[in-house]
């Protein structure tokens, strides 16, 4: 599927943009070819047409679908990695799944981070992964939502204790 100009699109590192022109440019030596130019936050990036899908170009996801993903906020965590798994390759595994950029594998990661580190404090990597996702999943989520950031991250929260006190009732 090509973008047109104007579309809404999520990028997997970058988070939500706009794609704001479609035009031929020539990076390097390499022969010119068809760029998305998409307008972030903070910035603006540049990703060839016919690597989007490789990339993981896609559209937000429509505010129909949020309803199962309130759901899988609410639902119980994954089992936690086992212990003779080596705590590197957990982290390559979680960023192989996040490079994706799903909105469900984003919706699995805050939830299973953010309820991991409520029973014992979370390590550098495991922080820092739970805050760029999080705050990638809180700007995709508003703007599907058609509310705030602030909105989203207080929902997203109240669903999130809603599985911490089904797990305490337990």
């Amino acid at each position: 599927m090509q973008f047109t100009v104007g579309t809404t699109i999520v990028h997997p590192i970058y988070g939500v943009g706009n794609i704001i022109k479609v035009e031929e440019k020539r990076f390097s030596e390499i022969k010119a070819s068809l760029y998305y130019e998409i307008a972030l936050l903070r910035s603006t990036i540049w990703v060839p047409v016919k690597a989007q899908a490789a990339i993981g170009l896609r559209l937000v996801t429509p505010k129909s679908d949020l309803e199962q993903y309130r759901e899988l906020l609410k639902s119980p965590p994954s089992p936690p990695p086992s212990n003779d798994k080596p705590q590197v390759g957990r982290h390559m595994e979680l960023a192989k799944l996040l490079k994706e950029g799903s909105f469900q594998v984003m919706c699995e990661v805050v939830r299973d981070l953010t309820l991991a580190g409520r029973q014992k404090p979370l390590g550098r990597s495991d922080a820092t992964t739970l805050q760029k996702t999080r705050d990638r999943l809180l700007q995709e989520w508003a703007v599907s939502a058609e509310i705030s950031e602030t909105e989203a991250a207080e929902e997203i929260n109240a669903l999130l204790l809603t599985q911490e006190t089904a797990s305490n009732e337990k």
